[in-house]
This record gives structure tokens, C-alpha cells and sequence, in this order.
């Protein structure tokens, strides 16, 4: 039995969650799969995944194992690499991972003119707005849109976008426009759960940095559900320029104290740091960066 075979199915039995999803992803019957994860099992004499009828998840020694052979695999493929970047054919499955709302407004629109620029490369995209460890979950080059920290990742911007607090006409005809960051305290606020600050917006204002915690009625961690519920009138929101600028050139949101400015974010594309880039990393990065703007 080929090892490395069994440790890549076993992984992405793990990734994929089902005997089912592996199966699809590996292109082999779930049968395969079975006796596969079944036969390491066997060998090593534990048992890896706890099996019932509605999930899986892994056991303790199946946590272990499944970093190692992340580690290994990892290994294998650098080695892979460093034959494969000696030329510049972009080919083989890219795993990319990118935040939900920018993914779909933005990402999806390019994926054909990529495809057809390099046609041997098939993307597997996946949408989320959590923090992902690209190395632990294989993913080839993630999508953050962010004010990077020091991190052991390769980063490259990409383009930028500002934060802006709006609200619908409709709210601040009834609840009045604040007019500096200490005015949002009293209002309605729509939160989105996954800000590194919190509840703490942080602003630039005429006399320097404003910083205002803000008590918000309600959250969500989709920055397009957050924005929606501001369109409808239901509160202000602090929300990034790639969302939030169709929504104020049809008017049905404005941005309020103009005159205060929030962050900056970078929007970065991100790929392990590995001596050997592959030409579908490459080409990735590269076409993204021709892409955009330098803001929007």
C-alpha cells in the first residue's frame, strides 16, 4: 500500500469532513477511501476517526497524526516544487482561500480571464471569513484583507480599501447623523464580529487618532449582512470602500462625519514562505496585482 497515498486521504477525509466530499475531491470511489483510512488504521493499530452516522471527527491520536502527515505531505510537495520552478508552466490544482463578500464581488468576476491565461491550472476556491492557517489546511495562497502583522507568511499587496461609517437616509432622518466618533456611543450599531478591534472603532480626526467603543444591538460576521441590515435602516456601520461604495452612489447609504477617517486595510495576497514559489503560485499573485486598482 502506497503511504503517502493513504496520508493524503486520510487528510482529506479530515478536510473534507465525509467519506463522500474525499472521495469527490480525490476522484476515487468512497469505497476506496474506506479501505484506505481503514487499512492505516489497521497498520497502525489505532483508530484515527470517530465515525457515526451524521459526522466525523478525529480522535486524539488522529489530531497528531493528522499534523504530521499535513508536515509531511507539505514536504513532499516543496520537494515537488523545487523541480517545478525551474520552468514556467503554471499547472496542477490551486487552493485558494478568500474572505466571502470580496471573494464574490470581486474574485469571481476574474476567475475565467485567469483560467484562460493559464488554462492547466483548476482553482478550488473556497469562501470564509475566519482566520484560516493556510499551512495546516493546504491551502496554496489566501485572500486577507487586513493591516498585516508580523507573520512567517510571504505577503503582497494586492490593493487597499478604507473603512467608512455609514447609515441609511431613512435611519438619520429619525436618529440625526453623529458628528464625531464620541456620537456613535448613542447610537444603534451594527457589528461585525470578526473586527480585531471589537467593539472599539478607532478613527483619524482633525485633532489626531478618535477611538470610540461602541455597544452594537446586533452582529454578524458577513460584512454584506451587515451592510444590508444598514441599508434597511437598521443602524450604523463600519464597514470596508470595496462593500459599501454601490450602496452610497445609489444613495441608500451615506457616509457620516466625513470629516473623521478609519483604517486603512491592506488587501494582501498570502503564500507560505517556502524557498520555491510554484509557477501557479506565481501566476496567481501576479495576475491579481494587474488586477486591481491601487484602492477601491
Amino acid at each position: 500500500m502506497d503511504r503517502l497515498l493513504e496520508m493524503q486521504t486520510f487528510c482529506t477525509v479530515v478536510e473534507a469532513g465525509s467519506f463522500v466530499g474525499a472521495s469527490e475531491s480525490l476522484g476515487m470511489s468512497k469505497a476506496a477511501v474506506s479501505r484506505y483510512v481503514s487499512e492505516l488504521e489497521t497498520r497502525l493499530a489505532v483508530r484515527l476517526l470517530q465515525r457515526t452516522t451524521r459526522r466525523l471527527s478525529l480522535t486524539g491520536e488522529g489530531e497528531v497524526f493528522y499534523v504530521r502527515c499535513r508536515e509531511l505531505l507539505a514536504g513532499v510537495e516543496e520537494a515537488e516544487a523545487e523541480i517545478t520552478s525551474r520552468n514556467d508552466v503554471a499547472r496542477g490544482t490551486l487552493r485558494v482561500n478568500a474572505p466571502v463578500s470580496f471573494g464574490i464581488s470581486h474574485l469571481a468576476p476574474l476567475w475565467g480571464e485567469f483560467h484562460a491565461r493559464y488554462p492547466d491550472v483548476e482553482l478550488s476556491i473556497d469562501l470564509s471569513d475566519r482566520l484560516v492557517d493556510i499551512v495546516e489546511e493546504g491551502f496554496d495562497l489566501a485572500i486577507r484583507i487586513a493591516t498585516l502583522q508580523s507573520s512567517t507568511l510571504v505577503s503582497r499587496r494586492i490593493t487597499s480599501t478604507r473603512l467608512m461609517a455609514c447609515a441609511s437616509p431613512d435611519y438619520l432622518a429619525i436618529h440625526g447623523a453623529p458628528a464625531c466618533p464620541v456620537d456613535l456611543a448613542s447610537h444603534r450599531i451594527i457589528g461585525y464580529s470578526n473586527f480585531t478591534t471589537g467593539n472599539d472603532w478607532p478613527f483619524e480626526g482633525p485633532d489626531g487618532p478618535a477611538s470610540v467603543r461602541v455597544r452594537p444591538w446586533m452582529y454578524a460576521n458577513n460584512g454584506e449582512t451587515c451592510c444590508g441590515a444598514a441599508v434597511a435602516g437598521q443602524g450604523v456601520v463600519l464597514q470596508p470602500g470595496f462593500l459599501v461604495n454601490k450602496e452610497l452612489e445609489a444613495g441608500r447609504l451615506v457616509e457620516v462625519m466625513p470629516g473623521y477617517r478609519s483604517t486603512e486595510l491592506g488587501v494582501y495576497a498570502l503564500y507560505p514562505s517556502r524557498k520555491f514559489v510554484t509557477p501557479k503560485v506565481r501566476a496567481m499573485v501576479d495576475f491579481l496585482v494587474s488586477a486591481f486598482p491601487e484602492s477601491l
